[in-house]
Parts: structure tokens; sequence; C-alpha cells
């Protein structure tokens, strides 16, 4: 069993963000040389998330938008007293720290517009790590 494992860092230019990730999986994928199993998209931060939806731009904007309807930034928030990012926390809770996708013949395998992103919830940052490991 082959199992490879690369770390990918992006970058946030704002403090909430939808940053699309898709292009460094698959280019991994191709890299690695697997041709069926799985890729494990990793996310070691406590501010940050993914999800997989369509590349539109007001699809990007709704979800900011979201993302204040569901916490909003200036919120009155216990954490805020020590490091102003409790809404970040928040949000990271609700949305997830990794994702899951089959490899079938050495393709990343997702729906037709699905696309996978970084949510970045207490940007901006200059390094944002993603771990990615493909396994067969």
């Amino acid at each position: 069993m082959k199992v490879v494992t690369k770390e990918i860092t992006v970058q946030s230019k704002r403090r909430r963000e939808v940053i699309n990730i898709t292009n460094h999986i698959e280019d991994f994928v191709r890299d690695s040389g697997i041709r069926n199993g799985i890729v494990l998209v990793f996310l070691p931060h406590a501010t940050s998330a993914l999800f997989a939806n369509e590349d539109e731009p007001r699809v990007r904007k709704d979800y900011e938008n979201l993302f204040e309807r569901l916490v909003p930034a200036n919120g009155n928030y216990f954490h805020n007293e020590i490091d102003n990012n409790a809404d970040a926390h928040l949000l990271t809770s609700i949305f997830k720290q990794f994702y899951v996708l089959p490899i079938m013949s050495g393709e990343l395998v997702r729906g037709t517009w699905q696309e996978v992103f970084l949510a970045e919830f207490d940007g901006p940052r200059s390094r944002r790590v993603v771990l990615v490991t493909i396994g067969e």
C-alpha cells in the first residue's frame, strides 16, 4: 500500500475569504502516480475550514454572507477578551477541517461543478497549511 503526503501552503488576503485549492490537490494526485485510492485533505488550523461547492463568484460571496449571518464578526464573544477572533473559532466548529475524496483512474473524483475550498475566517494570513495525504 502506497501512501504519500504533501504540505500545500495558501495565503489569504482578507479577514474572511473563500479560496479554491482544487488545482493544488489535483496536481498532487497526478504527480503521486496513484491510480485508485483516496485523498484526505486536512487543515491543521483552529480558525479556518474546508468545504466543497461550485466555484462561481456569487456563490463565494454568498458563503461570505452566510458566515456573517451565522457568526457575526463583531459579536459579543467571551474569547474576544483575550484574542479578537472568537467568530473564527466558532465558524470553524460549524464547518469541517478535513475532506475525503476518491481517486479513480489517476483522477480526483468530484461532482461536475464541485471544487474544494479553504474558508479563511481569521485572515489575512501569510501561510495556511493544508496537508494532503493520498493512499492506494
